[in-house]
């Protein structure tokens, strides 16, 4: 049988295999690009519920910070996937073998000189294994999983992690408020916004991490709707909107601005420090995405991207 490829070809590290990308495979794939290109570092943040480490990557060596994330939701793994081809990209075009036609080698080269550039591809581990490989490798958390499912083994469906944390939720950002608003009082597959503000070790991680370094400008990659949010509270610089404008035109998404949310990574990031945040949807359908959608959904994506690295 022949195993489909996606987001591949003969000299691409950074694909998905059949239909799935686990940790098993970020981790691998994460080695290999190690391997293969010297401008990438490697770094763990923290540790998820389950133990596996948080691997923050770094490329540039420029003043100014950008950080992105993905993978904040189990169920939108595919995210992860977009930001790590991003980075193989990037990297590959400094090596002067660009492998997009959209990214030339003297644009990564400006940006590498300008800009310095964390990104974490997978936050949430635990639940990205889970929404792909069910409970069976869970240990202690099996039967609980189970029962905050609803006794399906289908997790397909799931966005929290492995405590049933919705960590998108886990930001003190109006964090009473959003619980309230969405009435989950107890772990499930989704909208639990756990006992407290940052609880959960993987939402811990990325606090301290944009705590530590001053980042001037945030994206938290999630599925699915085309769109770009980039307000909170007007909390958000007056540069925000226009700069969510001009990311949506490239990629032909819609810049929205969004209410009636909070304590999100993007909300908190904004009222926190005051500089523009934005949260991608990728995508369009349901969650899970297709993997047979990532070429067509990197082609947006990465013009967005490109276009978070050049203001």
């Amino acid at each position: 049988m022949i195993i489909p490829h996606y987001g591949n070809s003969p000299d691409r590290i950074v694909h998905i295999a059949g239909q799935k990308f686990r940790y098993a495979e970020f981790c691998q794939q994460c080695s290999r690009l190690q391997q293969e290109y010297d401008v990438l570092k490697f770094a763990s943040i923290g540790q998820s519920v389950l133990g596996k480490p948080i691997w923050c990557v770094r490329i540039g060596k420029g003043s100014r910070h950008i950080h992105m994330n993905a993978a904040v939701h189990a169920n939108e793994w595919i995210t992860s996937v977009l930001l790590l081809h991003f980075l193989e990209d990037y990297a590959a075009a400094l090596q002067g073998r660009p492998k997009d036609a959209g990214m030339s080698v003297r644009q990564a080269e400006a940006w590498y000189r300008d800009y310095t550039l964390w990104a974490v591809p997978m936050v949430n581990p635990d639940g990205v294994d889970l929404a792909q490989n069910g409970a069976v490798h869970c240990g202690a958390y099996q039967s609980r999983l189970l029962a905050w499912n609803e006794q399906s083994p289908d997790f397909s469906r799931w966005k929290a992690n492995i405590r049933g944390v919705d960590l998108n939720d886990q930001f003190p950002a109006f964090w009473e408020e959003e619980r309230e608003r969405r009435g989950v009082a107890e772990p499930a597959r989704q909208d639990y916004s756990g006992p407290e503000p940052l609880s959960e070790p993987e939402a811990a991680a990325l606090a301290a991490l944009t705590r530590e370094v001053p980042f001037e400008r945030v994206l938290s990659l999630h599925s699915q709707g085309k769109e770009i949010y980039w307000n909170y509270r007007d909390y958000e610089p007056e540069e925000a909107e226009q700069m969510a404008e001009q990311l949506a035109a490239a990629g032909h998404y819609r810049a929205v601005k969004l209410g009636g949310s909070d304590a999100g990574y993007k909300d908190w990031f904004i009222q926190e420090f005051r500089r523009p945040g934005f949260t991608i949807e990728v995508g369009e359908g349901i969650n899970p995405l297709p993997a047979s959608d990532f070429d067509d959904i990197y082609k947006d994506v990465s013009a967005i991207l490109a276009g978070a690295m050049s203001f």
